[in-house]
């Protein structure tokens, strides 16, 4: 499974608060080694002092006065002293780099003899010897207190540090957030001209590179949405133009052709002609800019089923999976449009009974045109839905033009949906529409 995120937002936005982090880290360490030595020092020069402060105490002061005088020193300083015995439990001091500059400071001011613990016969704290000459019978502890050696957790600096990291990440989501809003408005627009829409020209703002990459953008729309009109204008002009000259010549076939047979050839003929010049119209127009509209799901199938039971060509009807209330906003002629062209395409090549079946879900409207043909192999599938493109099978359409499915296509495009070309159970096709829903205003 990917843990990655997937969108560039979420992507950039972790990245620079991975960099984030890891230099507020890196500066928390560089304070901390910085800070090591200073705070080693001082706390041998701490407990050196008070070694030596105890010396001199001992050396100078009356005997019968000593103990009056260690007291002191315990109450007012923390200090305590304690004769060194030869069976004294001694615990080393850690074996880090703090303790390491500690032990090498305070040997360098009381003497390498210097004796170093951090707990003696289970006592807890910073012990030193010193001897009172150079024998070693008159060697002593003096203890200071663990607390000197350990700082206080620098809480109000952490709350400081953590408002400042939750700035700086609040300030990377928003900048990142900046450079991807336009990104995230031309994929949408994109998504429109890949349905066959013309979006809104997309807003020419934020840095140079994205201005560049949106006035791109604006220009290919325009190029493509001019190069669309003016091919539905041609094929428009030149299918109208045609159905005159084929109006005279069925006219004169009927007046001037005495043979019937070979008259109704010619009528044949016209009318297939006729057909394909219908098809190519319907092409042109599968991307018009017939505006969305509230529309009956039941009612519209009821219409297209009662109209092709005029024509002869009754259709099995099977909406029961239609809510009681089945509205939503369509295209009503390129999808009555669509539902023909599959509904021919069945008649044609299917054979046998046909049924028009409409399904909703929550967020989905299917309206499928099963028949018992001989189907369509999968892997050409796609093939099918380009333009001018016939299959070499039973369901060829040898008399025309190949744009019935394609015209379909560019419906569901138009619509934000999909057209599906799938088995029938039982043998046959199923040719479905899978549109988006969306509420009727």
């Amino acid at each position: 499974m990917n843990l990655l995120p997937r969108t560039l937002l979420v992507r950039t936005f972790l990245l620079v608060s991975a960099l984030i982090v890891m230099t507020v880290s890196i500066w928390a360490t560089l304070f901390e080694f910085a800070s090591r030595e200073p705070r080693a020092r001082q706390l041998a020069q701490l407990t050196a002092s008070a070694a030596n402060l105890t010396l001199a105490a001992l050396i100078a002061a009356d005997p019968t006065k000593r103990r009056d005088l260690l007291i002191e020193l315990s109450e007012r300083e923390g200090i305590r002293l304690y004769p060194a015995e030869p069976e004294d439990v001694i615990e080393a001091l850690p074996d880090d780099g703090f303790y390491e500059m500690f032990r090498t400071e305070i040997r360098k001011m009381l003497g390498s003899h210097t004796r170093l613990a951090f707990a003696v016969n289970g006592e807890e704290g910073i012990w030193a010897s010193f001897q009172l000459d150079d024998s070693e019978d008159d060697e002593f502890w003096v203890m200071l207190p663990r607390e000197r050696a350990d700082r206080d957790f620098p809480w109000h600096w952490l709350n400081w540090g953590a408002a400042s990291l939750a700035l700086a990440l609040f300030v990377a989501w928003w900048i990142v957030s900046r450079v991807t809003r336009p990104l995230r408005a031309l994929a949408a627009a994109a998504a429109e001209v890949g349905r066959g829409r013309n979006p809104e020209p997309v807003a020419v703002t934020g840095a140079d590179e994205l201005k560049q990459v949106a006035s791109a953008f604006n220009q290919m729309s325009d190029d493509l949405s001019r190069i669309e009109t003016e091919r539905a204008e041609v094929l428009a002009g030149i299918s109208h133009d045609l159905r005159t000259p084929l109006a005279r010549l069925r006219l004169e076939a009927e007046m001037s052709v005495p043979d019937a047979s070979a008259r109704e050839a010619i009528t044949a003929d016209i009318e297939q002609m006729d057909a394909i010049i219908a098809q190519f119209l319907d092409y042109a127009r599968a991307s018009s800019d017939e505006a969305m509209a509230a529309t009956d799901i039941r009612q519209l199938l009821e219409e297209i089923a009662a109209r092709y039971a005029r024509l002869g060509a009754p259709l099995q009807l099977d909406y029961q999976a239609l809510p009681e209330i089945a509205e939503t906003m369509l295209r009503p002629l390129a999808i009555r449009r669509a539902i023909g062209n599959l509904i021919e395409n069945a008649r044609k090549y299917g054979g046998g009974e046909i049924t028009l079946a409409a399904a909703m879900t929550r967020n989905q409207l299917s309206i499928e045109v099963n028949d018992r043909g001989p189907g369509i192999p999968v892997e050409e599938v796609e093939r099918m839905k380009q333009p001018f493109t016939r299959l070499e099978n039973a369901r060829t359409d040898a008399k025309g033009t190949g744009l019935g499915l394609a015209i379909v296509e560019r419906i569901a495009k138009l619509h934000g949906g999909v057209l599906e070309l799938l088995p029938r159970e039982g043998g046959g096709m199923t040719a479905a529409l899978r549109l988006p829903l969306q509420a009727a205003k």
